[in-house]
């Protein structure tokens, strides 16, 4: 973390706005779905792992320098949608591809996780206009980037027989029931919180 800082520090002292930082983030995310779609997994874990220090730079810039937003924090949370979004479809692409890895299974499992996972992030940002903060669940953010990365880095050669080797099918199979999970979680969550505060309102 030492490392991270200093980062920031740096940055700020530079006066690189927190914005920037999102949006090369998000440049690089993208560049990382390219890679998926075009079967260099390995190469797209390095470059995921690359992409996300920015998650980690732009809010730390953004509270050093006294820059921050209410639409910095949107433009993060957006952005990180579209991140999520860009490696499930380049995971989608690839194995949509008439190649020898052509997998209808594994294109499933990716559009359900992607779906699933940008359900989880608006039933959060949806609930929190109505007064409840629902970050809870099994598999968030943070999780899913872990599992993509495991996955690609996992894939250094198509080929190879080793018992650790491309297991970015069983990571999707992972971040469809997890993010499926994670969805109903926050549901069920979410109406409880808001049950109660029903429950409140009238004798106020």
């Amino acid at each position: 973390m030492s490392i991270i800082n200093a980062m920031v520090r740096g940055l700020a002292s530079a006066g690189i706005p927190p914005n920037v930082l999102t949006l090369i983030g998000v440049t690089i995310n993208l560049g990382c779905g390219v890679l998926f779609g075009f079967g260099e997994f390995f190469w797209a874990g390095i470059v995921l792992i690359f992409a996300n220090l920015f998650d980690m730079l732009d809010g730390g810039v953004a509270r050093l320098s006294g820059r921050v937003t209410k639409y910095g924090s949107f433009l993060d949370s957006t952005l990180d949608r579209l991140s999520d979004m860009g490696s499930f479809m380049g995971i989608m692409i690839f194995y949509a591809r008439l190649t020898e890895f052509h997998s209808t299974l594994n294109v499933f499992l990716a559009g359900a996780g992607m779906i699933a996972s940008v359900l989880v992030s608006y039933t959060t940002a949806r609930s929190e206009g109505l007064g409840v903060k629902a970050n809870v669940g099994f598999l968030q953010r943070p999780e899913r980037v872990v599992l993509f990365i495991i996955g690609a880095l996992s894939t250094w050669n198509w080929h190879s027989e080793h018992f650790l080797a491309n297991r970015m099918p069983q990571v999707l199979w992972v971040l469809a029931i997890g993010s499926m999970w994670t969805l109903v979680q926050r549901m069920v969550y979410i109406r409880r919180e808001l049950r109660a505060m029903d429950e409140v309102s009238p004798a106020e």
